[in-house]
C-alpha cells in the first residue's frame, strides 16, 4: 500500500493522537473549553503512520509486524448505508470493513488508509470544497479524522463524540460545520467546529439515526431520519455559544415509516421518503401532504428517498432501480385545508438502471455542470449515471460489479493463482489475484452458499468447481477459457453438471484426496456421497444428528492406521466419522440410504463452567480433563451448560480432532477424540474433551474458521470480529503448543464482518479472507514491489478445454426449486413403477369383466329369442350360482338373527315396556307430528310428562338475596386522618406587635419605619421559612414509593404468571342436587316452549286445510265457465293425518257411528267380527266419492258447455270469452295463491324441523350434562356421611375453645384485680416503712433494738400454721424468707430473743407503742398479701390449664381440618376421574396427525373458544400494554434525565447567587454576616444589646449545665464504685459476726470448765489477759459492725451521704481463719441498681 502522507507537510502536530474521553457532558464540555484555549493552525496535521492501527504482535513471537501486505479489495459492502463519496471526477471513495478504499474508477487502482483505533468505520462524509472527508470510526470513545485531499493527511481530530461507533456524518453547504451522530446506546447528536476540533452544540436522541443533514438553503436548519422517526433541529446562537432545538415530527394518520433520505427545499418545507414508496412533504413537524402516483400509485417500488433539486425537477430514487424526476412548481405550490392530504404527481421523467437494481444512495460528480452520478447498488455495484434525461444521454454504465452480502463459500485454484466465491447473491465469481480483477461470473437463480475447488486427481487442467445452493442443488462448473479467443475476454464458467441430493440448502462440499469420492452436506441433515469421474453418480447418503457444518477428509498420513475416513462437523455440536463408501459394494435398489455405512459419534459436552482462567494460567494437565460430570457438578452445585454452536475444526491424529465452539463455550480449542462404546444413539450422546487450549482474548470473540499454509508453518485463524489471526507451528506440530502468542490484524467489520473463510494460494504467497459484510481482501506474503519483481505472470493463468470439450454443450441445469431430491425422485419412481403396474393389472382385469359381460349379454339375448316354453329362467341360467346366492343369503340371516338375538329380546322387552306405559291416553295423545304438504318432512313434539314427583325434592335457592345488612359504619381512620393532616400543618406563629419606640421627632419616625421594615422582613423570612419547611414535608424521602406504583405492582404479583391458583370450591351432594333440579326444569322449560310452536303450526296447519279446501270450491266454481282444456288442476290438497291430531280418536263422526251400528243390526251373534275402519278411512272414503261426483258433474256440465257453444251468436261469443279471460285470471290467482300458502307452509316447517335438531343436540347434551351430574352426586354422596362427621366434630371443637376464650377473658381481668391489690399492698407496705424510718430518728439510741422489733416475725402466723396442712407450711416457710437479707439479727448477741412485751430503759413509751403499732399493721398486711399471692396463684394455675386445653383443641381442629381437605381434595380427584361426553364438529378438531384426525383422541385438550380468544385479546391487551409501560419507563427516564440535569444547573446557578451575594456583603461591609440577624436588627440598640447579652448567657448557661451533667455522671459512677466497696465491707460484717458468735460460745464453755478448776497456778491470770483481749477484740468487732450497718442503711437511702471510711485499724485476727473472699465487682443480692 502506497504511503498517504509521501511529500511530507510543512507543519505537523507535535502531540501524538490519543483516544478521547467517553460522551459524559460535563467531560465533554470540560475537554471543549481545553482545547478551545489552544490556536489551532491552518496547515496543522497529523502523522498518519502515528494514527492508523497496526498488527498485533504478542510478545516474544518471533513474526513481523508486516506479515501480511494488503494487496487489494475485491469486495464492496454495498448493504451499508451512505456507503460511496467522490473525492474527484475520478476518484470514489467507500467504506470496506477496517479500510478506507480510494478507487481510481478510470484505472481501476485502489489506495488504502486504515482505522485508526481497529474497530471499525461507522460513516464517512466528503467536504463540499472536496478538499476534506471526515471519517466517523467505531470503538471505544472513537474518532472522527478529517484527512485533506488528496495528500491524505489526517488534518483534523474530533473525540468524544459517542461512546462506541458514528452512525453518519455529514458537512453543512459552506462547509464550516460537521454534524455527527453516535449509535446505541447515546445516540448523540454533535456539532463540531471541526477546524477548531471544537463542539459547539450536542444534544441526545432516542432512536437510532440513519441520515443526518444540512440545509442548503438556510445554515440554522438541520435533520435527523432514522427509525420510525425524523427530528427537526434549529441551530440558535446563545451568549452561550450554540444550542439545538428539537422539534419532533409526526406522522398523525400515516403510518411510521424507516427514513433514509430527506432532501430541504428553499421554501423550508422538507421532503423525505418512505418504506412504502411514497414521498412525505413536511411542513413544520407535520406532514403536509403524501406525494403518490395517479390513482394511488406509490413512487416507487420499495424504499424512496428524495436525493437532489436540480433544474425546477425535484429527483428521487428507489430501491426499485429506477430515478425519477417530479415537477418541483406543483409540490411546492400545493395547499390543503388539513393534514393527511394526497398529492398526486406524475412524473416527468424516469431512468430505470437494470433489472436486480437496488439503489440505496447517490452522489453527484465534482465536475461542475455535469450531470453525471454515482450510485451505490445494494445488490452488489457501483454505477455511472447521467440524470439529464436527455435524447443523447448515456446509458447507466457498471464502475463496479462484486458480491452482495456475506460471503458463503471461497476456495482457490490448486495450480494458478484464481480465487472463487459465491454468495446469496445468486452469483458465482472467479477472481484473478495477480491483475487484481474479475476473471468471470455466472448467476443461477437461487443464492450459493458452499464451494470447493477440485482437486487435481479430479481435473488435471484444474478447472473444476463445486457449488453448493440454497435449494440444495450441487452443481459442478468447469473454468474454461475459449482456444483462439483472448481468455481475458471469453472465459466462462461452463455448467457440466447439476444434481440436487438435498431438501436443503447446501452447507458444506469436500473431495476425497485421491479425487475418487466427493461428499456434499446439508441444513436437511444428510451427507451425500458421489462417485467422480466424468460426471458424478450417486452412492448413497447417511443422516447426522444436526445441520453439517463442515466435511474434512482424513489426511494420507492416516490410511495405514484407519484407512480414509470423513470427519463430519454439525452446527449442534456433534461429530461424526464415516467411512469411504465401499464403490463395489451392492446399493439398494429402492433407497440411496446407506445405514450399514460404518460410523463414530461425538457429543461435545460443555466444560467451559469447569474451567478456571486465571492471568497466566498454563495448558492444564490431561489427568483433570477425566473428571466425571457428575462429580464437578455435585461439588460446584451447578448444572452444565447447554454447548454452543460448532463452528470449526480439524484433524489431528487419528480418531482425534480439534473443535471451536461459539457460544457459552468460546474462548477455547477443544481437543476431542471418539469414544470406543457407540452404543447410545448419537443425538444424546454427551462426549467430554480430554485436553483444551485456551485461546487468549477470545471469550467473546471465537474462532469462525482456521486453514493451515501449504508448508504447515503458520495457523490461520478467522475470527468473529473480523481479525486475522496467525500462529506459529514448530515442525511436526498438527496444532500450536498454546493460543496465548499470536499475530493479529482487524480486517473486516467489528460488528457484522465475522470472518467466515481464510485460505492460503497454492504457493503460499496469497492469504484471502472473506466475511459477512460482503468485503474479500487478498494479502500478500511479501511487499507488493517485490510480488510484482518475483512473479513473471501479470495475470493467472486460465485452464483452456481439451479438444472435445470445445463442442460440448452445457448440461441440463434445474431450474425449479421446488424439484425433487435424488432421494425424493427415487422413491416417487418406485412407487410411479408400483402405481403402474397396479393400473396396468386393473386395466387388465375390466378388460377381462368387459369381454365376460359381453358374453353373458349375448346369452340372454339368445336365451330372449327362444320360445317362451324352451326359454330358461334366470334361475336355470345359472342354478349353481343361483342356489349359491340362495345358500350364503340364508346362512347370513341365519347369522344376522343370531347377532341380533340379544338386541330383538331387547327390543321386544323395551316394545311391551312402551306399550304398558303408553296406556294412558292422555300420554298417548301428547305426542304430536305434522307432516309437510309437498316436502314430506316431519316434525314430533316431545313428550313431556306430567308426573314430577320423581324428580329430587328442590330447595331454596342459593343465590337468594340476603337479608338487608346495615349500613357500614363510618371508618374511623378519617377523623384520624384529618386530625394527623392537621398535625402535619405548618403552624405559623403569631407575629409580635411592632415594640414601642420611645423618643421624638423624626428619631422616632425613623426608628418606627425601620422597626416596621424589620418585622416585615422577619414576617417574610418566617412565610418564607414555613414553605420550605412545607416543601421538605412534602418532599419524599430516599426510599419513598408512589402509593399508586405499590397498587400496581401487587395487583401484577397476585395475576403474574401463566396459571393462577385457585382455591378448590367446597362441593356437596345438595348442591348438585339443586344443580339437577335447575337443568331438569330447564329441559323441560325449552321442550314446552318447542312443544308450542309446533302446536302452533299444527293449528295453523288445519287452518291452511280448510282455507285450501275453500279455495278449492271456488276454483270449481271457476271451472264451471272453463272449458276441459282451460282447466287447469289445482294441487292435490292435504290432509289431516292421524298423528297430527291425536285427539281425534276419542272423537266418533257418524259415518264411524253407522259402521258399528250397521253389523249389529245384521247380527250380535258375531262378536269377533272385525273392527270396522275409523274415523280417517271413512272421511276418507267420503271425500274420495265426492270428488269422484264432483268430476262427474264438471264432465257433465262441460259436454252441456259445448252443446250450447255451437249455438251462440257473435256477440255473445265475444262475452263468452271476455268471461272466459276474467275466470282464467281469477283460476290463475287463486292456484298461485294455493302454491304460495303451501310453499310458506313448508318453509315454515323446515326452519321449525331445523331449529328443533338444533335443540335436539342442545338436549342431548343437556342429557349428558345431567348424567354427568348424577355421577357427581353419586360420588359426593360416598362422602356425605364421613363429611358430616367431621363437621360435627369441628363444630363442638369450636364451641369449646369459644368457652375457653371467654373463661379466659375473666380470668384475665380478675388476674389485673388481683394484681393492682398486690401493688396497693406493697405501696401500704412501703408507706408503713416510712413511717417507721419517720418515726425513728437517725441516729436514735434505740434505733436497732426498735427496728428489731418492728421488723419481727408474727409469731400468731408460726401458731395457726402449725394446724395447718404441710403444704402450707411449706408455702409459709417460701414466704419467710422476703423480709430481707439482716433477719438473722433479730435474736440478741448472747442468744435470747428481743422482748417486745417491755419498753428498754430510756426509751419513749409512745414511740415504743407506736412501734408495736407499726408492726401489728406491718402484720396485718403480710398475711393480706400473701392471701392476694395465693389467690392470684390458684387464677395463674386455672388459666394455664385453659390455654394448655385450648392448645389441645386447636391442634385437633387444625387437624380436623387437614381431614376435611383431604376429603375435598379426594372429592375432587374422583369428580375429575368422570368422563364427560364433549360433542364436535370437524373442524373445531385441530389434532391431527398426518393431516386426518387421528383415531386416539386421548391426548388431546379440550378448550373452550372463547376462553381461547379471550387469552388471545388478553395477550394483544398485554402487548400494547408493555408498549404503553415501555413508552412510560422511556418517558420517565427522560424526565429524569432533564430533572437531574436542571438541578445540576440550578445548584450552580445557586452556587453563583451565593458567590455574587458574598462578593456584595464583603463590598458593602467588609465582612460575611448573617443575613436574617441583619434584616432582623430593630432600631432599638438597648434591646439588640440584651438579646445579645442573654445569647451569650444561654450559651454560658449550656456549657455549665453540660459540665454539671458530667459531674452528675461522675458522681453517679462514685456511688457505684461505693455501693460495690461497701458491699464487699458487708460481706466481711457478716463474716466477722458469725466469727464473734463462735468466739463467745467457746469463751462460754471456756468459762465454765475454769469454774470447776480448784486449783490456781499462774496459767490462770494468763487466760484472764486472754480473755480481756478477745473481749476488748468482740467490743471493737461489735462497734465496727454498728458502724457498717448504719453506713449502709444511709446509702440505701435515696438522700443519704457517702462518709469517709472510718480508719481505726481492727487487730489481726487468728491464723485459723482463711482469708476472705474478694467480692468487689458482685454486688449484695438486694442492693444493686
Amino acid at each position: 500500500m502506497s504511503d498517504p502522507n509521501a511529500g511530507g507537510t510543512s507543519e505537523t502536530a507535535s502531540q501524538k493522537s490519543t483516544k478521547g474521553s467517553s460522551p459524559q457532558l460535563p467531560e465533554m464540555q470540560q475537554e471543549a473549553e481545553e482545547e478551545a484555549k489552544q490556536q489551532l493552525s491552518a496547515h496543522m496535521s497529523y502523522k498518519y503512520e502515528e494514527l492508523r492501527s497496526r498488527a498485533s504482535v504478542s510478545p516474544g513471537l518471533d513474526i513481523p509486524e508486516d506479515l501480511l501486505h494488503l494487496s487489494h479489495s475485491f469486495g464492496f459492502d454495498s448493504r451499508r448505508r451512505a456507503n460511496l463519496g467522490v473525492l474527484d471526477d475520478s476518484t470514489l471513495i467507500f467504506i470496506a470493513g477496517n479500510l478506507m478504499v480510494l478507487l481510481d474508477v478510470h484505472a481501476q487502482e485502489q489506495r488504502f488508509l486504515r482505522s485508526s483505533g481497529g474497530g471499525g468505520i461507522g460513516a464517512i462524509a466528503v467536504h463540499p470544497s472536496r478538499e476534506f472527508f471526515a471519517v466517523a470510526e467505531k470503538g471505544t470513545s472513537p474518532d472522527i479524522i478529517v484527512y485533506e485531499y488528496p495528500s491524505l493527511r489526517p488534518g483534523r481530530i474530533l473525540r468524544g463524540g459517542t461512546r462506541h461507533r458514528y452512525s453518519c456524518v455529514s458537512f453543512n453547504h459552506d462547509g464550516s460545520l460537521l454534524a455527527s451522530v453516535g449509535g446505541e446506546p447515546d445516540f448523540l447528536l454533535t456539532l463540531w467546529d471541526w477546524r477548531r476540533e471544537e463542539v459547539q452544540s450536542f444534544q441526545a436522541t432516542s432512536q437510532e439515526v440513519h441520515r443526518v443533514s444540512f440545509s442548503h438553503y438556510d445554515q440554522e436548519l438541520l435533520t435527523t431520519a432514522g427509525c420510525r422517526h425524523i427530528n427537526f433541529w434549529k441551530l440558535s446562537t446563545t451568549f452561550t455559544g450554540f444550542k439545538l432545538e428539537k422539534l419532533a415530527g409526526h406522522f398523525g394518520n400515516s403510518v411510521a415509516s424507516d427514513i433514509e433520505g430527506v432532501l430541504e427545499l428553499p421554501d423550508g418545507e422538507v421532503v423525505s421518503g418512505t418504506e412504502w414508496g411514497n414521498l412525505l412533504l413536511w411542513d413544520g413537524n407535520s406532514i403536509k401532504a403524501e406525494i403518490c402516483c395517479k390513482d394511488g400509485r406509490s413512487c416507487h417500488s420499495g424504499t424512496a428517498q428524495p436525493f437532489a433539486l436540480e433544474g425546477g425537477k425535484l429527483l428521487t430514487f428507489g430501491s426499485d432501480g429506477a430515478v425519477r424526476s417530479w415537477d418541483f412548481e406543483r409540490i411546492s405550490s400545493f395547499t390543503c385545508d388539513g393534514g393527511g392530504s394526497r398529492l398526486e404527481v406524475e412524473p416527468i421523467n424516469e431512468l430505470v438502471v437494470g433489472r436486480h437494481v437496488c439503489l440505496s444512495s447517490v452522489v453527484k460528480s465534482s465536475l461542475p455542470g455535469s450531470s453525471v452520478w454515482f450510485a451505490q447498488d445494494s445488490n452488489g455495484g457501483i454505477w455511472n449515471l447521467d440524470l439529464s434525461f436527455s435524447p443523447s444521454a448515456a446509458d447507466p454504465r457498471r464502475l463496479l460489479s462484486c458480491p452482495s452480502g456475506p460471503i458463503k463459500g471461497l476456495d482457490v485454484s490448486k495450480t494458478s493463482h484464481l480465487m472463487a466465491t459465491t454468495a446469496l447473491d445468486c452469483s458465482v465469481r472467479v477472481f484473478d489475484l495477480l491483475a487484481k480483477r474479475e476473471v468471470t461470473s455466472s448467476c443461477f437463480n437461487q443464492g450459493g452458499t458452499a464451494l470447493s475447488w477440485a482437486p487435481l486427481t479430479v481435473n488435471q487442467k484444474g478447472g473444476l468447481l463445486v457449488t453448493g445452493f440454497e435449494d440444495g442443488v450441487v452443481r459442478l462448473l468447469e473454468l474454461r477459457a475459449d482456444s483462439g479467443v483472448s481468455a481475458e475476454e471469453h472465459t466462462r464458467l461452463h455448467l457440466k453438471q447439476a444434481l440436487k441430493p438435498h431438501s436443503a440448502a447446501v452447507t458444506a462440499v469436500a473431495f476425497q484426496p485421491d479425487g475418487h469420492i466427493l461428499a456434499t452436506g446439508s441444513e436437511d441433515q444428510t451427507v451425500f456421497f458421489f462417485t467422480v469421474g466424468e460426471a458424478c453418480h450417486p452412492l448413497g447418503f447417511i443422516h447426522v444428528p444436526g445441520p453439517v457444518q463442515a466435511l474434512e477428509w482424513s489426511p494420507d498420513s492416516h490410511l495405514p492406521q484407519n484407512g480414509r475416513r470423513l470427519l463430519i462437523l454439525c452446527r449442534s455440536g456433534h461429530a461424526l466419522e464415516v467411512e469411504s463408501p465401499d464403490l463395489e459394494a451392492e446399493r439398494s435398489p429402492q433407497s440411496f440410504h446407506l445405514p450399514e455405512l460404518p460410523r463414530r459419534c461425538f457429543g461435545f459436552s460443555s466444560i467451559t463452567s469447569r474451567m478456571k482462567r486465571p492471568a497466566g494460567t498454563s495448558r492444564p494437565q490431561t489427568e483433570r480433563m477425566k473428571i466425571r460430570r457428575e462429580e464437578v457438578e455435585k461439588q460446584e452445585g451447578e448444572k452444565p451448560q447447554p454447548p454452543g454452536p460448532l463452528l470449526c475444526g480439524f484433524y489431528s491424529e487419528p480418531g482425534q480432532f480439534w473443535l471451536s465452539m461459539g457460544g457459552f463455550d468460546s474462548g477455547y480449542l477443544y481437543h476431542c477424540k471418539f469414544s470406543e462404546d457407540q452404543s447410545e444413539e448419537p443425538c444424546r450422546r454427551q462426549d467430554e474433551p480430554f485436553d483444551f487450549l485456551l485461546v487468549s482474548g477470545a471469550d467473546d470473540d471465537p474462532i469462525c474458521s482456521m486453514t493451515f499454509s501449504s508448508s504447515r508453518q503458520l495457523l490461520l485463524c478467522g475470527m468473529h470480529s473480523g481479525t486475522i489471526r496467525v500462529y506459529p507451528l514448530r515442525p511436526g506440530d498438527l496444532a500450536p503448543a498454546d493460543m496465548q502468542a499470536y499475530w493479529a490484524l482487524s480486517v473486516h467489520d467489528n460488528h457484522y464482518g465475522h470472518l467466515r473463510h481464510i485460505r492460503c494460494s497454492f504457493d503460499d504467497l496469497f492469504v484471502l479472507t472473506a466475511g459477512d459484510d460482503g468485503n474479500i481482501f487478498s494479502f500478500s506474503r511479501v511487499p507488493p514491489e517485490e510480488s510484482q519483481r518475483g512473479l513473471q505472470r501479470q495475470r493467472a493463468r486460465i485452464p483452456s478445454p481439451r479438444a472435445y470439450q470445445e463442442t460440448e454443450s452445457s448440461a441440463v441445469d434445474i431450474q425449479d426449486p421446488e424439484a425433487f431430491s435424488l432421494e425424493a425422485a427415487k422413491q416417487k419412481q418406485d412407487q410411479d413403477l408400483l402405481r403402474r403396474k397396479a393400473d396396468q393389472k386393473a386395466a387388465q382385469t375390466r378388460i377381462q369383466l368387459a369381454e365376460l359381460r359381453e358374453k353373458f349379454k349375448l346369452v340372454l339375448a339368445e336365451n330372449q329369442h327362444l320360445p317362451e316354453r324352451v326359454r330358461l329362467t334366470p334361475e336355470e341360467l345359472n342354478p349353481l350360482l343361483y342356489e349359491k346366492a340362495k345358500r350364503m343369503t340364508a346362512e347370513r340371516v341365519m347369522k344376522v338373527r343370531q347377532q341380533m338375538a340379544k338386541e330383538q329380546e331387547r327390543c321386544s322387552m323395551a316394545l311391551r315396556k312402551l306399550q304398558e306405559w303408553s296406556k294412558s291416553s292422555s300420554e298417548a295423545l301428547s305426542v304430536i307430528t305434522v307432516v309437510g304438504v309437498r316436502s314430506g318432512i316431519r316434525v314430533s313434539t316431545y313428550h313431556v310428562s306430567a308426573n314430577t314427583e320423581h324428580r329430587p325434592h328442590r330447595r331454596a335457592s342459593a343465590t337468594e338475596a340476603p337479608p338487608d345488612s346495615e349500613e357500614p359504619e363510618a371508618d374511623p381512620a378519617d377523623s384520624a386522618a384529618t386530625q394527623e393532616a392537621a398535625e402535619k400543618q405548618v403552624p405559623r406563629p403569631p407575629v409580635p406587635p411592632p415594640p414601642r419606640v420611645r423618643g421624638r421627632g423624626q428619631d422616632t419616625v425613623r426608628l418606627r419605619k425601620v422597626a416596621e421594615r424589620a418585622e416585615r422582613v422577619r414576617a417574610t423570612m418566617e412565610r418564607r421559612r414555613q414553605e420550605w419547611a412545607r416543601l421538605y414535608a412534602e418532599k419524599p424521602q430516599e426510599d419513598f414509593e408512589d402509593p399508586l406504583d405499590v397498587l400496581e405492582i401487587q395487583e401484577a404479583k397476585k395475576n403474574i404468571g401463566d396459571v393462577i391458583v385457585v382455591k378448590p370450591p367446597t362441593m356437596c351432594a345438595e348442591g348438585k342436587k339443586e344443580e339437577w333440579n335447575a337443568w331438569e326444569e330447564k329441559i323441560i322449560q325449552q321442550k314446552s316452549e318447542m312443544n308450542r310452536r309446533i302446536t302452533n303450526l299444527r293449528d295453523a296447519k288445519i287452518r291452511l286445510v280448510s282455507w285450501l279446501s275453500a279455495q278449492a270450491k271456488r276454483l270449481q266454481k271457476i271451472h264451471h265457465g272453463l272449458g276441459t282444456d282451460l282447466r287447469r288442476s289445482p294441487p292435490p290438497l292435504p290432509s289431516m293425518s292421524p298423528e297430527e291430531m291425536p285427539e281425534r280418536k276419542l272423537q266418533c263422526s257418524s259415518a264411524t257411528l253407522d259402521g258399528y251400528r250397521a253389523p249389529t243390526r245384521q247380527g250380535r251373534a258375531g262378536t269377533e267380527q272385525e273392527v270396522p275402519p275409523g274415523a280417517d278411512s271413512s272421511l276418507k272414503a267420503e271425500e274420495k266419492d265426492k270428488q269422484e261426483r264432483n268430476e262427474r258433474t264438471l264432465s257433465l256440465s262441460a259436454s252441456s258447455e259445448l252443446r250450447e257453444e255451437e249455438q251462440l251468436t257473435p256477440l255473445e261469443k265475444e262475452l263468452q270469452q271476455e268471461e272466459e279471460i276474467r275466470r282464467l285470471h281469477q283460476q290463475d290467482t287463486l292456484l298461485q295463491q294455493m302454491e304460495s300458502s303451501i310453499s310458506r307452509f313448508d318453509s315454515e316447517l323446515l326452519l321449525l324441523r331445523q331449529q328443533k335438531v338444533r335443540l335436539d343436540i342442545h338436549l342431548k347434551q343437556a342429557d349428558l350434562h345431567l348424567l354427568t351430574l348424577f355421577q357427581e352426586t353419586v360420588i359426593l354422596g360416598s362422602f356425605e356421611e364421613r363429611e358430616a362427621s367431621l363437621q360435627e366434630k369441628l363444630n363442638r371443637i369450636v364451641e369449646e375453645r369459644r368457652s375457653i376464650e371467654f373463661q379466659l377473658q375473666g380470668y384475665s381481668e380478675q388476674l389485673k384485680q388481683r394484681r393492682r391489690v398486690i401493688e396497693e399492698l406493697q405501696e401500704d407496705e412501703e408507706a408503713l416503712a416510712a413511717d417507721f424510718q419517720a418515726s425513728v430518728a437517725e441516729n436514735h439510741h434505740y434505733e436497732d433494738l426498735l427496728t428489731k422489733i418492728f421488723k419481727k416475725k408474727a409469731a400468731r402466723k408460726k401458731k395457726e400454721k402449725r394446724a395447718g396442712s404441710p403444704s402450707e407450711e411449706d408455702s409459709d416457710d417460701s414466704l419467710e424468707d422476703w423480709d430481707g437479707c439482716i433477719d438473722s439479727d433479730m435474736e440478741e448477741e448472747d442468744g435470747s430473743s428481743v422482748d417486745d412485751k417491755v419498753c428498754p430503759t430510756g426509751c419513749d413509751p409512745d414511740l415504743f407503742r407506736k412501734i408495736l403499732q407499726l408492726r401489728e399493721r406491718r402484720w396485718d398486711l403480710e398475711e393480706m398479701l400473701v392471701e392476694a399471692g395465693k389467690s392470684a396463684d390458684a387464677l395463674k394455675k386455672e388459666s394455664d390449664g385453659l390455654i394448655t386445653k385450648g392448645k389441645v383443641l386447636k391442634s385437633s381442629q387444625q387437624r380436623i381440618e387437614e381431614e376435611v381437605e383431604l376429603i375435598n381434595k379426594d372429592k375432587l380427584q374422583k369428580m375429575k376421574q368422570v368422563e364427560v361426553v364433549v360433542p364436535f364438529r370437524l373442524h373445531q378438531i385441530q389434532f391431527l396427525s398426518n393431516g386426518s384426525v387421528p383415531s386416539d383422541l386421548s391426548e388431546a385438550l379440550v378448550l373452550d373458544k372463547s376462553e381461547m380468544d379471550r387469552l388471545r385479546r388478553r395477550v394483544q391487551q398485554l402487548q400494547v400494554e408493555k408498549e404503553a409501560e415501555e413508552g412510560r419507563l422511556l418517558q420517565a427516564q427522560r424526565q429524569r434525565s432533564r430533572l437531574i440535569r436542571e438541578n445540576k444547573e440550578m445548584t450552580v446557578r445557586l452556587q453563583e447567587l451565593e458567590k455574587q451575594c458574598n462578593e456584595l456583603m464583603m463590598l458593602k461591609y467588609g465582612r460575611l454576616l448573617d443575613v436574617e440577624a441583619l434584616l432582623s436588627m430593630s432600631g432599638q440598640k438597648k434591646l439588640d444589646k440584651l438579646k445579645e447579652e442573654k445569647l451569650l448567657l444561654e450559651a454560658e448557661h449550656a456549657k455549665e449545665l453540660k459540665r454539671w451533667k458530667a459531674k452528675v455522671e461522675e458522681a453517679r459512677h462514685a456511688l457505684w464504685d461505693a455501693t460495690e466497696q461497701n458491699t464487699g465491707v458487708l460481706r466481711s460484717t457478716v463474716h466477722l459476726t458469725d466469727q464473734k458468735k463462735e468466739l463467745r460460745s467457746k469463751l462460754s464453755s471456756r468459762q465454765k470448765n475454769m469454774d470447776k478448776l480448784q486449783f490456781q497456778d499462774h496459767r490462770r491470770l494468763e487466760d484472764r489477759e486472754d480473755i480481756r483481749k478477745l473481749q476488748e477484740l468482740v467490743q471493737a468487732q461489735e462497734q465496727q459492725a454498728q458502724a457498717l450497718l448504719r453506713r449502709i442503711h444511709l446509702l440505701s437511702s435515696k438522700e443519704g451521704c457517702v462518709l469517709p471510711p472510718e480508719t481505726t485499724r481492727l487487730p489481726p485476727l487468728a491464723p485459723a481463719h482463711g482469708p476472705l473472699p474478694s467480692t468487689r465487682g458482685r454486688p449484695l443480692r438486694g442492693h444493686d441498681d
